[in-house]
């Protein structure tokens, strides 16, 4: 694990016994603490209020037990308040070393407090040194370690490759990381790139990529027995967006370095799917562009022939993400996946509506929809589904192709962008589709400003539930 994900095997005669405690559970805590550090939290007004923490100094001046406020495991309102007040923490309480007193009854409740508390020590040092250390916690006797380890490896891959900027992570960039990955785990690996893209069918992820420097590229990973079910994990790749001839304005063009959220997370899925060996045939799918301006660049109104064989008209080039994907789908159907989720930092309707913290979720199967929401609850990583509402499709009919990437109005825009994705789904799989902004625009407790997962978790507890070794 990389340095900065802090965890002591064992408890060291400096480690401070870390109390966390819900607003609702003090009265009674405090009544345990002996006189003097009763006196002394009433002194502080503390009350283990959320986001609040108190050092009890013992007899030789040192920190004894430090005092910490969180909201409350069972409120119920799906927010993942709880293990974001955990990883609030590394990067909060003083420097230390924690263990936890007492300790999580269940190994279950262990894991999910080790990973929350890897995630919050997450920093993007790349450029700058981290303004501080994490906190290190001493690892609770129930937790599984494998498992905590290998969601923070991915969380922090993942983070690593949105926080990362276009200069060093443009599509050879983004597929030096995918192939060292799989190289490291022992996937199969293969780039289609540049022309070659276009000999092979792939004309709307050329289309979209080929006014810029670096060649766009269609990045396929596959790992597992081929006699398993097949699952598909498909990623929009656009490592910038600057909204092609459509160009953005300076504030939407700002934060297109993350645009390639989405490849990132399926990435980070496939860590997980892979250390975990779970009983699948996976095929990754990740097509790579920069949506650049140049004298070729893809024009509104031209027309594109689909690896699918499908006709699109491009209303706006801005709208790329989706046509990328549907040539992605294209692949992924040839191979006949039973099940297909992909993630793409897709449009601005679903941050309008949902805002950054919901994912929308979009579903052509209510039982796979439904585990997938029912998997973010437990797991405090919420999304909330969208329907795939049919009326809609006839918005992106086209009288000159057989449709277009983008509607001639304002309204239902992510409900717009599923739909023409759905268009290319394979026939018969069940197939979701995570719209995530991939990013937080505000820093909050385990969450800094910039990368941030979204549906992994959740996506991941749906795959190991069906897939168990």
């Amino acid at each position: 694990m990389p340095a900065r994900l802090s965890f002591r095997p064992k408890a060291l005669a400096d480690t401070i016994r870390l109390t966390v405690l819900a607003k609702a559970e003090w009265p009674r805590h405090a009544k345990s603490l002996s006189a003097a550090h009763r006196r002394f939290a009433e002194q502080n007004g503390f009350v283990a209020a959320s986001g609040t923490h108190l050092a009890l100094p013992g007899r030789d001046g040192r920190v004894e037990r430090m005092l910490v406020g969180i909201v409350a495991d069972d409120a119920g309102d799906g927010s993942g308040g709880w293990m974001w007040g955990y990883a609030g923490l590394p990067l909060t309480l003083p420097l230390g070393s924690y263990r936890l007193d007492p300790e999580p009854a269940t190994a279950a409740a262990a894991t999910r407090i080790a990973i929350a508390w890897g995630i919050g020590s997450y920093a993007f040092d790349r450029y700058k040194k981290a303004p501080r250390s994490p906190a290190s916690l001493v690892w609770p006797t129930l937790a599984d370690r494998r498992t905590v380890q290998s969601f923070v490896r991915a969380d922090g891959f993942a983070r690593d490759l949105i926080n990362t900027p276009a200069e060093d992570m443009g599509p050879d960039g983004l597929a030096e990381a995918a192939l060292a990955m799989a190289k490291e785990l022992g996937m199969t690996a293969s780039v289609v790139e540049g022309e070659a893209l276009r000999a092979q069918g792939y004309n709307l992820i050329h289309a979209v990529g080929r006014a810029a420097a670096r060649a766009p590229r269609l990045i396929e990973l596959g790992w597992g027995d081929p006699s398993h079910p097949r699952v598909a994990l498909v990623g929009k790749g656009v490592c910038f967006d600057t909204g092609g001839l459509g160009i953005k304005p300076d504030a939407g063009m700002k934060l297109m370095k993350k645009d390639m959220g989405g490849a990132a997370h399926v990435l980070a899925l496939a860590r997980l799917v892979v250390e975990a060996k779970l009983k699948l045939r996976l095929q990754v799918l990740v097509p790579a562009v920069e949506n650049s301006i140049s004298g070729n660049a893809v024009r509104p109104l031209d027309i594109i022939r689909s690896k699918a064989g499908k006709t699109v008209e491009i209303g706006h080039t801005d709208a790329e993400g989706r046509l990328i994907l549907a040539d992605a789908f294209a692949r992924a159907a040839e191979e006949k996946p039973e099940l297909m989720l992909d993630f793409a930092t897709l449009t601005g309707a679903a941050r309008v509506a949902l805002g950054p913290d919901l994912p929308a979720l979009f579903a052509n199967n209510d039982a796979l929809s439904s585990a997938l929401l029912a998997a973010g609850l437990a797991h405090d990583d919420p999304a909330w589904r969208m329907p795939l509402w049919k009326p809609y499709r006839s918005r992106i009919d086209s009288k000159n192709a057989d449709m277009n990437n983008v509607s001639d109005g304002p309204f239902g825009g992510a409900i717009i962008a599923a739909l023409f994705l759905q268009d290319f789904v394979p026939r018969e799989a069940a197939w979701a589709h995570f719209d995530v902004v991939a990013w937080s625009p505000w820093p909050r407790p385990g969450r800094p400003e910039g990368a941030m997962m979204q549906g992994l978790r959740a996506a991941f507890a749906v795959l190991r539930d069906r897939y168990a070794p």
